[in-house]
């Protein structure tokens, strides 16, 4: 990396064929896990009980998932809820057995396993149906979200960036969702807001890089596709790092501070920004060198634009 007067000037297109490497292998890996491992789909999705417990001191863990193991209740999740005083217990749907059955099973087995004072918050059920619907709305809302996407981004730019902007987006999901393949970390409605969240984040930044690559095309008269999506990237660097730390700032102090019922959509906005902060360099500029950009296709663009404005 080189330094004049105050700006970067990296070399990011001479990587551009490892970082094209990398990001297959990472996408690969990500098809791969989600067709033979899937998602570790949570209640919302599946169905199942929600109870959540108080204590007046706090509680541990282990010693609940174990109890609650032992009495036919393997498929628990447990976890703290707010405050380490407070628990959270995730049951799958059991078929000929009510609610309060279950709440009193759980109830009982917390306090069995507790001097403390245990406190029934609440209990909800949601059944298989409804999270079957669950699960196919929130799907059909993501694909919606991306196609809407996919038009704005084919009327705000000409073909090629358009091509590598919805490439970008399309990069960020298949990998941010892969990790969650990967790592088997509960995939539930607030994961799936943080990746509608994260098509929004990468769009964004993307779009910045897009702008001004073209506005750079069309105001340098010299140097090579690859010198000018360098000096666009270059411009722009400043602004997506600073966006990047000051979002990751607020990220990682929800992931490690906001108690583990947020962890999944904190992570998943965390893979989020970083794989989209690396799209956005990368994957948009690199698809860009593929298809052979040049001077000519933005200029073409301005000439419609200019076409435009003039029409009465």
């Amino acid at each position: 990396m080189q330094i004049f007067s105050g700006k970067t000037n990296i070399d990011f297109l001479g990587k551009r064929n490892i970082a094209l490497g990398f990001s297959a292998i990472l996408i690969l890996i990500s098809i791969f896990s989600l067709y033979t491992r899937g998602l570790n789909l949570g209640i919302d999705f599946t169905g199942g009980y929600l109870i959540e417990a108080g204590y007046t001191q706090p509680v541990e863990l282990d010693p609940v998932r174990n109890a609650l193991s032992k009495s036919d209740f393997t498929d628990a999740v447990v976890q703290h809820f707010g405050t380490s005083k407070d628990i959270l217990v995730r049951i799958a749907p059991r078929e000929g057995v009510n609610s309060a059955s279950i709440s009193d099973n759980v109830l009982s087995i917390l306090k069995s396993i507790s001097a403390d004072t245990v406190e029934m918050r609440r209990i909800e059920f949601v059944g298989p149906q409804v999270g079957e619907e669950l699960r196919e709305q929130g799907g059909l809302a993501l694909l919606i979200a991306l196609f809407g996407i996919m038009i704005y981004v084919a009327l705000r730019f000409q073909m090629k960036s358009a091509f590598g902007a919805i490439l970008a987006l399309v990069h960020d999901v298949v990998i941010t969702v892969g990790v969650f393949s990967v790592t088997q970390i509960q995939f539930d409605l607030s994961v799936l807001a943080a990746i509608m969240a994260v098509i929004g984040y990468s769009l964004n930044d993307t779009v910045v890089v897009l702008d001004r690559i073209r506005e750079t095309f069309r105001m340098q008269r010299k140097g090579s596709a690859a010198e000018i999506l360098n000096i666009s990237i270059n411009s722009t660097l400043s602004r997506t790092i600073m966006t990047s730390v000051t979002t990751l700032l607020v990220l990682l102090s929800l992931y490690f501070l906001g108690g583990e019922v947020i962890h999944g959509f904190a992570f998943a906005l965390i893979v989020g920004v970083f794989i989209g902060t690396y799209s956005s360099i990368y994957v948009a500029s690199n698809s860009l060198m593929m298809m052979g950009v040049s001077k000519i296709d933005f200029l073409e663009e301005a000439k419609k634009e200019a076409e435009i404005d003039d029409m009465p």
